[in-house]
């Protein structure tokens, strides 16, 4: 049930090991300091796309209070760290984020290049959203359930509209196909990543 849930409302093709929240929960502070990185990412990442496509309006308008949510969503992990006395620690290497990268075009038109950076990004939301429905149905702490239960719901909103985004400006037959081909790809990532142990935000 919950597999076809994940596929119907995001799309992913193999959700979460189930085990990972029981790894996520025996150190809250790299779990919290992933997710700020993670939010703070989100919100550089969006700011990049409208430098550098400024001359599309409804992009520019639409990821502007994106970047402010985003912020605001890492200032909200700091606080929790801070209530907890954790610390922010280090960033490390997102891997999940650098194996996405690679299967971005090489060659092709700057349209494909635009269409990638923007599956990528609901990608990523689509997946974050995934785990933190994890972290709100798997983790002792009530608060922290209800906690990550509203990133959830915010993470979905955003997936939704990088994906509308890009049937605004792409084709959408062209948009659809090559986001299946995203879908495939992230499930092989996914899998190896769990099969070696890695953590991922």
């Amino acid at each position: 049930m919950e597999t076809t849930d994940v596929k119907n409302i995001l799309g992913l093709q193999l959700p979460t090991d189930p085990r990972w929240v029981n790894l996520a929960g025996i150190s809250l502070e790299e779990i919290l300091t992933d997710h700020a990185y993670c939010e703070q990412k989100a919100a550089t990442s969006c700011i990049s796309l409208i430098q550098r496509y400024s001359d599309k309006d409804k992009l520019v308008r639409e990821l502007s209070p994106i970047v402010t949510e985003e912020w605001g969503h890492f200032r909200l992990v700091l606080a929790e760290l801070d209530k907890r006395k954790l610390k922010l620690g280090k960033q490390r290497k997102d891997d999940y984020v650098n194996e996405l990268m690679k299967f971005q075009q090489k060659g092709g038109s700057q349209e494909d290049h635009f269409l990638d950076k923007l599956l990528i990004f609901a990608l990523i939301e689509a997946r974050s959203c995934e785990r933190f429905k994890r972290l709100s149905e798997g983790l002792e702490d009530p608060y922290l359930r209800n906690f990550y239960r509203r990133f959830m719901e915010s993470e979905a909103g955003h997936y939704h509209l990088f994906i509308e985004l890009a049937e605004t400006y792409v084709d959408k037959t062209k948009v659809r196909q090559r986001w299946q081909e995203w879908l495939n790809y992230e499930a092989g990532i996914i899998q190896t990543l769990e099969v070696r142990g890695d953590r991922m935000h």
